[in-house]
C-alpha cells in the first residue's frame, strides 16, 4: 500500500525514522487531548505547563523550560497568553533581579481544576485505546527517552560515528 497518510517517512523506503514517527504521534494525541480540553479553552500545551507551575511554584522561565523539556523563547512565548489571561503571574525575583518568577494565580489554579475532569476523561481514553499495560510501558520508555541519560547515550553515538 504505497502512498498511506500514516507511513512514517525516512531515508530510504520512506520508514523508520524515530524522531519522525515520534513527532507525527506526538501531533496526533495533541490532537486528540486538545479537543478533549476544548471545553476549558486551553490547550493541551498550556495546561501542562499550568500543571508544572502548581508543582514546583515559584519558578523560572530557565526551570520551567527544563522541567518541561522546552525552548526558553519558546516557553517565553507560550506563557504571554496565560499572562495576558491572568492564568499566572510573572514577577522579579528579589534574590536574582536577572529572573522573573512564575506563579499560578487564583484565576489560573480554578482553571488547572476546570481541567482535571476533561484531562481524566482523555487519559482514560487513550488507556482504553491504547491498553493499560501498554500506556503504562509507553510512559517508561517516555521516561527513558526525555532523560539525559538518554541524551548522553545518543550524543556519545553521534560523536562516535562521526569519527
Amino acid at each position: 500500500m504505497a502512498g498511506r497518510k500514516d507511513q512514517v517517512a525516512g531515508p530510504g523506503n520512506g520508514r523508520g525514522c524515530s524522531c519522525t514517527a515520534l513527532r507525527k504521534a506526538t501531533r496526533r494525541i495533541s490532537q486528540l487531548y486538545d479537543t478533549a480540553l476544548a471545553p476549558s479553552g486551553l490547550k493541551t500545551t498550556q495546561r501542562a505547563i499550568l500543571a508544572q507551575i502548581g508543582r514546583s511554584e515559584p519558578t523560572t522561565v530557565g526551570e520551567l523550560a527544563e522541567a518541561l523539556v522546552m525552548d526558553s523563547g519558546a516557553l517565553a512565548h507560550t506563557l504571554k497568553p496565560l499572562g495576558r489571561d491572568s492564568l499566572v503571574a510573572v514577577a522579579v525575583d528579589p534574590g536574582d533581579r536577572r529572573n522573573r518568577l512564575i506563579t499560578l494565580t487564583r484565576r489560573g489554579r480554578a482553571k488547572l481544576a476546570e481541567t482535571d475532569v476533561l484531562w481524566a476523561k482523555a487519559q482514560r481514553g487513550f488507556e482504553a485505546a491504547l491498553g493499560r499495560a501498554e500506556s503504562k510501558a509507553l510512559r517508561e520508555v517516555l521516561r527513558l527517552l526525555i532523560s539525559d541519560d538518554f541524551a548522553a547515550a545518543f550524543g556519545n553515538v553521534q560523536r562516535a560515528s562521526v569519527r
